[in-house]
Parts: structure tokens; sequence; C-alpha cells
């Protein structure tokens, strides 16, 4: 799917460059394709490449409907929700079915104006690379990086805010730092594959609205039993190579808990270095961009925002999801073309939101 490391001068110019491809990313590339618009697509990573960082066999928790795109059925052969390996194989069948050419491994890493267009610095392996575009998509996600604790020691080689391949921490001490979806999913995952996993949550009880309601009642079960160790009701105070220093938030008493690794899964932040870098302006307490809603152009003409990225950095308690992204695909080519993109979106989207989550 890659084009050449250095294309033609031909190759150079379209009407759109979109950073970013993930779903929504190819998505909106597909329906560009539908209106005869040219454009170029770019990712830092591989197709999918936020989701590609889940631990493997990871499952969505949307249904495979609402996360299927460009009219492209997602099925799975047990008519489960799909997996991560799953998806990541749907997103480049799509991409070969509508034979989109993906400048993979390209991090777009500068936006400027140049007249009427805009020069987008992109940087793969054999050097930067200057494309012009009329317009510019960012669908570049939320979840960059992971979530700082702001504590001594979480720069540590032991500490992680990632889980990896589970095996990897077969009998091994591992403390989980989180409370929701990651951090159960991580515990749930690692005490099977064969780790002594410990749970700490600042919380004084596990938030039951934010688990995933087929892994609530086995980490409950589990913490009961004392088969994970329950620090449910602690903050974290310092890690050291291991162990971890945790304080209850119930009597402010220490506990020291053996540790061999750390995973820190709090939550993810958003990259705003391109977003500022193009003078888009960040709103909230989540540094949202400033977008308008009918056409999901920001305050600077030329320059729109699709996908998770509208919400800028997320809370715990997210809001905005892939499934109810789709429409920004119909708003952004109907206001470039004035017509439709196929209608493919939008009807996929009032067809969705009309059932209920299964």
């Amino acid at each position: 799917m890659n084009v050449p490391t250095h294309p033609s001068a031909t190759a150079l110019h379209s009407q759109v460059a979109i950073v970013g491809a993930g779903p929504i990313g190819i998505e909106l590339a597909v329906a560009l394709k539908r209106a005869n618009l040219t454009f170029q697509i770019f990712d830092a990573g591989s197709v999918g490449q936020t989701i590609s960082w889940w631990a493997p066999q990871t499952r969505w928790f949307s249904s495979n409907e609402r996360i299927a795109i460009c009219g492209v059925p997602l099925t799975t052969l047990d008519q489960a929700k799909a997996t991560r390996e799953q998806y990541l194989n749907y997103l480049c069948s799509v991409a070969q079915q509508f034979d989109l050419q993906i400048h993979s491994y390209s991090p777009v890493t500068k936006i400027q104006s140049a007249g009427d267009r805009f020069a987008v610095t992109a940087n793969p392996v054999g050097g930067p690379e200057v494309y012009s575009a009329e317009s510019v998509v960012l669908a570049i996600g939320g979840t960059d990086f992971p979530r700082k604790l702001k504590i001594e020691g979480e720069d540590l080689p032991h500490v992680d805010g990632y889980l990896r391949e589970p095996h990897r921490y077969f009998g091994r001490r591992v403390l989980i730092i989180g409370g929701r979806n990651s951090a159960i999913e991580a515990a749930l995952r690692l005490h099977h594959a064969g780790a002594q996993v410990s749970l700490s949550y600042r919380g004084s009880e596990l938030p039951e609205d934010g688990i995933k309601y087929w892994l609530l009642p086995e980490i409950k079960g589990l913490l009961k039993a004392g088969r994970i160790a329950n620090w449910v009701g602690t903050t974290v105070q310092q890690i050291l190579p291991g162990a971890v220093r945790l304080r209850s938030v119930h009597d402010g008493s220490i506990t020291q808990v053996a540790a061999d690794d750390v995973l820190t899964l709090i939550g993810y932040e958003q990259d705003k270095t391109l977003l500022r870098s193009a003078g888009v302006q960040l709103t909230g307490p989540t540094d949202r961009p400033v977008y308008d809603e009918q056409t999901m152009q920001t305050n600077v003409p030329g320059i729109y925002v699709a996908g998770t990225a509208t919400a800028g950095t997320q809370t715990s308690k997210y809001k905005t999801f892939l499934e109810n992204c789709h429409s920004h695909v119909d708003k952004i080519v109907t206001h470039l073309t004035g017509d439709s993109a196929a209608g493919v979106s939008r009807a996929y989207e009032d067809q969705i939101t009309a059932q209920p989550e299964s």
C-alpha cells in the first residue's frame, strides 16, 4: 500500500492531505476517492497505528456494526466483537479493496500556509518530503502517549504505560495502576497468563460504570478471593527497583508492595504539537481543537479535524468514540464539494444511532 519513497512531482500535489491512517482517515480517503478529489494520506506508523499497540487479542467494546467503515461489513467467525487482530486485518483489507496509497511510517511534522495552499512536510525513512495540498484533515486521534503519574521512579525501565504480550509476564510480580477498562483487562489477562498480579486504584472502590460489563464480575471475584492482590483505595507515592510504595486513601498508612513490573494504565494523552504548529486554536480542559460542528473546519480556513482528535485529551469517561465520528467524513466532503460523499457515512451513522449498544 505504500507509495514510493521518492514520489514524482505530480504526486506531491493534491487537493487534500489526510494526516492519520486510522479508521476515520481511511473512511475519509475512500469518500474523497468516490467524490473524485485527489488526496494523500499519511501516518506516523502503519495502518491503524493506535490500535496496533493494544495488547494481543484485545476486543473492542463497540459492536462490529458500529466500527465498520466505508460500507464494508465487519464480520467475525463467531459473531463476537472484533479483536485487535481482526480489526487491523479489516482496515488493511479496506485499504486494499479501494486501492489506497498510504504513506506509512511518514510522520507529518509541519503544516505551513503557502498562499492558497498548504505545505505539508512528511518525514519517511528516506528523508523529509514536502507535499502541497489545498486542504488538510487532521485525523490524528487522541491517545498518543501514556498519561504520567508525575512521581519519583516512573521512568524506571520496568515501568510501562502499555500492556505488552501477556506471556512475557509469566511468573513475575506485576503491579497494575488504574481501575478502568485497560487496567482491569490487563489484570485479568496477566493473572490467567501466570503472573502474580496486584491492583492499585486511587478510588475507595472500583468505578463499575467504567469497566466492561463482562469483565466486572470476574475482577470482583478475584479481588475478593485474594487471587489478585487488592490495593483499591491507594495512591502511588514512589516506584522503586523491585517495589512500589502505596499510600492508603483511608488512613494515610504506607505499604511497600513487591513488583518486578509496573503498568501505569491510567489513560493516554493527545500530542498537541501538530495542532499548535498549524495554528489550530485549542480550548477547554481537554485542549480540544476549535472547529465548526457543521463542517469540521477549524479556526484555520482549509484545515479540518476528524475522528476522536476532535475531543482533545479525553478524561477517563470517554464520550467521543469511533462509532460516533463517522458523520465527520460526510461533513468534510460536503464542505469541500458542496455534495454528499455518496451518503455512505451519514446513512450508516443514522442507522446505528437508532440501535442499542450490544
